[in-house]
């Protein structure tokens, strides 16, 4: 009993509560000004007030982030494959893509407005923007630690090319994957979340924009906290993939 109850006052939920009493307790402790940190029960009354609202931007930002966050994975595990590959591959679009991460993502997203209107597809190519990246490089470097005496090995025991990859290559990048895909579910949300400013009617983006427009500080807190929810649950769920599925270490 003692045991599961100090689990559950380090878990990531027991968090949660730390800093909502610590909210609770110090700004009227502390008289801290509303423009600054607004009290939690007017955020959490905020919250309730919209909350249909709230909860169609959530959905659609989740969506968009989510969708985003596949299209950069599957796109930047298909790089990451082709740079281990292939050298040339590697030296002709790695700096590329490394130049085109020093893009602000405001830039790019005007132009891809621009290409594909203000809908669902331009967000998501937003975040796709952001996520591969992160992707391509842990895949490769993941691959890059699969052990050539391993590799001899298989081979002597007549292993063909697709056998080395799907039994020895993969599974040892495939920590490294996961750790790409954690930054990059991260930057798919910010990546939606940016595509909505270039105008939108739903979303947390959207919300977030009409909020600092109209100086209602409550609810960009409130808004603030839903981004911090949805992030944590992408995280939670990539984490739970991992533990579940990718248990081993690449070294």
């Amino acid at each position: 009993m003692s045991m599961s109850l100090s689990a559950l006052a380090r878990s990531p939920v027991a968090s949660i509560v730390y800093v909502a009493i610590a909210w609770l307790v110090l700004v009227p402790l502390f008289r801290i000004e509303p423009r600054y940190l607004p009290p939690l029960p007017v955020v959490i009354a905020d919250g309730i007030s919209v909350w249909p609202d709230l909860v169609a931007g959530f959905w659609r930002t989740l969506i968009e982030t989510v969708l985003g966050f596949l299209a950069g994975v599957a796109l930047g595990v298909g790089f990451g494959i082709a740079f281990s590959a292939s050298r040339i591959m590697e030296r002709a679009f790695l700096p590329i893509f490394v130049a085109l991460q020093t893009i602000p993502v405001i830039a790019f997203g005007a132009i891809v407005v621009i290409w594909f209107g203000n809908t669902i597809m331009a967000k998501v190519v937003i975040a796709l923007y952001l996520a591969f990246f992160p992707v391509a490089v842990n895949t490769l470097r993941g691959l890059e630690l699969v052990d050539p005496q391993r590799i001899a090995l298989m081979k002597s025991f007549g292993a063909s090319r697709l056998q080395l990859f799907l039994k020895l290559a993969l599974p040892t990048a495939l920590p490294n994957i996961l750790i790409g895909m954690k930054l990059a579910v991260a930057l798919s949300l910010a990546g939606a979340i940016v595509g909505e400013w270039f105008g939108d009617t739903v979303g947390l983006g959207v919300m977030l924009l009409q909020a600092l427009y109209f100086e209602q500080i409550p609810r960009v807190w409130m808004l603030i906290i839903a981004c911090g929810a949805m992030g944590t649950l992408l995280y939670g769920a990539l984490s739970l993939l991992e533990r579940r599925f990718v248990w081993w270490r690449a070294d």
